[in-house]
């Protein structure tokens, strides 16, 4: 069964991201176009005019060469990179970290989400074609946020000793006896096999994504290559020589924050990451003693460099360079013929302070849609919603409110001492009353007793109510455990759990989300077995 409900209704989605969805005016300056369908049709007349033969050439190129290792690829996969040399095929992007083994179940959400709007797309525009991308945030060099994933409570960790570098470059040495030999025998071959078979964490990623996704035609791009960092070259000398993206960033938050929202990221004077001989990612930062910038230092490093000279460096080594949360969407936008990201909730609200960057730049700026999201009920949950009474809609409210309903079901007396409480107070006041007329000394005697014996039959209060919930202790507690794996930790679904603790028992969720998914209503989807 497949329902829907606003991400409102949820609790759990940022104002910015219900703002967004409500089409609030005061967001409507941050975006290029809102995500109709209509709207698709100016945001591929401007890409068109915009992204050169060259730059579609070299994409493709470089796609052929990561695919190099699967010489004989997916045909749906092969049929995307066939399209992708077409002037008249555009691109539906989507990004995520490395995670191993796919980590929360938003990275399988996102790319589902792709796929069915590249579908859509195909339907409403037919003399087009739209191809599915994964772009893998390969330069990212946070391991610790992408080295575990929970699956059926557990968690399972890769402590590799080559952390501070792109984590996409990372040896897979040690991964199977940390990590592959531990899982549970019921684990797809297939997850095992993308690891097994690669050298690095970035191989890794793009065959499982291709075992799951390949089926759809999704693509799935490393952009930290030689190749496609030549693109760079104008960008850096902008950013180095006028560091734009900063001054653009700083005036968007202004006007944000007046609008009442948050800035989600933190922009850098230089907004570019370096890339040591020694494989770390290091930031590039302005000489603390040159008023204007003529000299930048690679942070942790001894390495300062002239302005003239960092240039001269981006001009012969571009791939030495990696664009920070930033610039990065810049670099994508520029490598392809790309109409629309589509992120979570955080992402959007980053992508909201980069219209200026775009601007300044001289790159379009792409639709931005909000990813889908869903909550998963297992038939033995949902059996478990309807012995308790409730609904799947009811399952989002706070746990003491969802007691208080099941206990109400179950015939639980609501105990209340208010009205013994007001009447304790008005004899304490006549009494008070007596002690003003006789010794007013002892006024402050009873207020003393009276706030003794209010405190006391609080007390009773308390202790009368947990009674009255001990004598449906089990009801209860089943409710706590079911609203715990709904919503692991207090948070949805699909922030906590592995895609594996679904797919071990549903083969075919994959295909159920394709069923389910409508990326262009901005609804949150429960899906119930």
């Amino acid at each position: 069964m497949i329902q829907t409900l606003s991400y409102a209704e949820t609790g759990a989605f940022s104002g910015l991201l219900t703002d967004y969805i409500a089409e609030k005016p005061a967001l409507a300056p941050f975006y290029n176009r809102w995500p109709s369908l209509e709207n698709f049709a100016a945001q591929i007349e401007e890409k068109k005019a915009t992204y050169t033969p060259e730059a579609r050439k070299r994409l493709v190129a470089a796609l052929r060469d990561q695919y190099g290792f699967a010489p004989d690829p997916e045909p749906a996969i092969e049929t995307s990179l066939l399209l992708l040399a077409e002037p008249t095929t555009f691109t539906v992007t989507t990004g995520h970290q490395l995670n191993v083994l796919t980590g929360p179940l938003y990275f399988i959400y996102k790319i589902v989400t792709a796929i069915k709007l590249s579908r859509q797309l195909k339907e409403a525009y037919p003399q087009y074609d739209f191809v599915p991308v994964y772009w893998m945030a390969t330069e990212d060099h946070d391991f610790a946020e992408i080295n575990h994933f929970s699956l059926f409570g557990k968690t399972y960790s890769w402590d590799s000793p080559n952390t501070g570098g792109p984590v996409g470059r990372l040896s897979l040495d040690g991964f199977a006896e940390q990590l592959l030999d531990q899982l549970p025998p019921e684990v797809p071959a297939a997850f095992h096999k993308a690891y097994a078979e690669s050298k690095t964490l970035a191989e890794a990623t793009r065959r499982l994504a291709d075992a799951l996704f390949g089926e759809f035609g999704l693509v799935t791009l490393d952009a930290d290559r030689p190749s496609l960092k030549q693109t760079l070259v104008p960008l850096l000398e902008k950013e180095i020589k006028e560091q734009v993206s900063n001054a653009a960033v700083q005036a968007t938050n202004a006007r944000l924050t007046a609008a009442g929202y948050k800035p989600q990221v933190y922009s850098r004077p230089i907004n570019l990451f370096y890339i040591t001989d020694e494989g770390k990612r290091e930031r590039l930062e302005p000489d603390a003693s040159g008023a204007d910038c003529v000299e930048v230092t690679i942070r942790n490093t001894a390495r300062c460099h002239s302005q003239e000279e960092l240039l001269a460096l981006a001009r012969k080594h571009p791939e030495r360079f990696s664009p920070n949360v930033v610039l990065r969407p810049v670099y994508q936008e520029i490598l392809l013929p790309n109409l629309v990201y589509i992120g979570g909730a955080a992402e959007v609200a980053y992508w909201f302070q980069l219209k200026d960057v775009f601007a300044a730049f001289d790159v379009p700026m792409p639709i931005v849609l909000p990813r889908n999201s869903a909550e998963y009920i297992s038939r033995p949950n949902a059996g478990k919603l309807k012995k308790l009474g409730l609904t799947w809609r009811e399952i989002f409210r706070p746990l003491p409110e969802l007691k208080k309903q099941v206990g109400a079901a179950l015939g639980q007396e609501e105990i209340s001492l208010k009205e013994q409480q007001q009447a304790l107070a008005a004899a304490f006041q006549q009494v008070q009353e007596v002690a003003q007329r006789l010794d007013p000394t002892l006024v402050r005697t009873v207020a003393a007793e009276a706030q003794k014996a209010a405190v006391g039959l609080a007390g009773l209060e308390k202790r009368l109510s947990k009674a009255a919930e001990m004598k449906h202790e089990t009801a209860f507690t089943q409710l706590a455990h079911l609203k715990d794996k709904l919503f692991p930790g207090g948070a949805l679904q699909e922030r906590t759990d592995n895609v594996l603790s679904i797919l071990i028992n549903n083969p075919e969720f994959i295909q159920d989300l394709m069923v389910a998914f409508e990326p262009l209503k901005l609804e949150f989807t429960v899906l119930e077995e």
